[in-house]
């Protein structure tokens, strides 16, 4: 499977800092209503599916929601970069009923 690095949070909204005291939980938090966003508005195909995924980082590890897919499925592919290039232009802020509470 590749995969396409999508990001933690819409691109236009703030998100947990790393190293922060609480970034793990909020991090977290913050990539599963993402990934729930996401799904939404790119529903995933048979050959693909999005998962959270950690990074080392000189401050700890970081995460993002990750788009793996299926090279040899061209539906899988366009999926995974129709989302990491936000097609439908719905990824940049929260749909209100994806916003993670604790974020104003």
């Amino acid at each position: 499977m590749e995969n396409l690095n999508i990001g933690s949070t819409p691109n236009e909204e703030e998100c947990a800092q790393v190293g922060s005291a609480d970034y793990y939980e909020r991090a977290i938090k913050e990539c599963r209503a993402y990934m729930a966003q996401i799904q939404k508005h790119y529903p995933e195909p048979e050959n693909g599916y999005l998962k959270v995924k950690g990074f080392p980082h000189d401050f700890g590890t970081y995460y993002e929601v990750v788009a793996y897919y299926d090279q040899s499925d061209a539906e899988a592919v366009k999926w995974a970069f129709d989302i990491e290039g936000d097609n439908l232009g719905v990824l940049s802020t929260w749909d209100e009923e994806f916003k993670p509470k604790e974020i104003s």
